[in-house]
């Protein structure tokens, strides 16, 4: 069975650097086996992704955040591999909550979280199988149009 970071290469997947807290916290920590992140918005080098990564969704927007989803946990992937040292040290990752920035009357949040579990799926495969909640909210900071929190299971050896 390939490891995670095999999967990762496999995949063509680049981590990005860790995204500077917006605010007074950590962008992970580590409590005994468990390693929780902080929300991760879609940033690209440092900015939110345009036009994905902004502004409230709507059905049109829906494949748009979709694709934020999944660049806000690529960045919870990188925080992970932060804190653990090397993905292949992370066991499971156990939930995914995807905040998803509606527009009035949006209701396919759970449509825009699974850009987020999709790449969880590529690195992880059968260890990235996770609980999820899809939340939708009026409003994100910076004006982002997802924001993606993970927990993983990471024994430590």
């Amino acid at each position: 069975m390939a490891s995670h970071e095999e999967n990762l290469k496999r995949a063509g997947i680049v981590l990005p650097e860790l995204p500077p807290p917006a605010g007074l916290y950590r962008p992970g920590i580590r409590v005994g086996d468990m390693i929780y992140t902080s929300g991760q918005l879609p940033l690209v080098g440092g900015k939110l992704m345009e036009p994905e990564g902004k502004g409230s969704v709507t059905a049109e927007r829906e494949q748009e955040a979709m694709m934020a989803a999944r660049t806000a946990a690529l960045n919870a992937v990188a925080v992970l591999r932060s804190i653990a040292g090397s993905l292949d040290a992370v066991e499971n990752i156990v939930k995914l909550t995807v905040y998803v920035s509606s527009a009035e009357g949006f209701t396919n949040q759970h449509k825009v979280a699974n850009g987020a579990s999709e790449l969880v799926g590529e690195i992880f495969r059968e260890s990235g199988q996770h609980v999820r909640s899809a939340v939708g909210v009026i409003a994100l900071p910076l004006d982002a149009s997802v924001e993606v929190e993970m927990i993983a299971y990471s024994p430590i050896k």
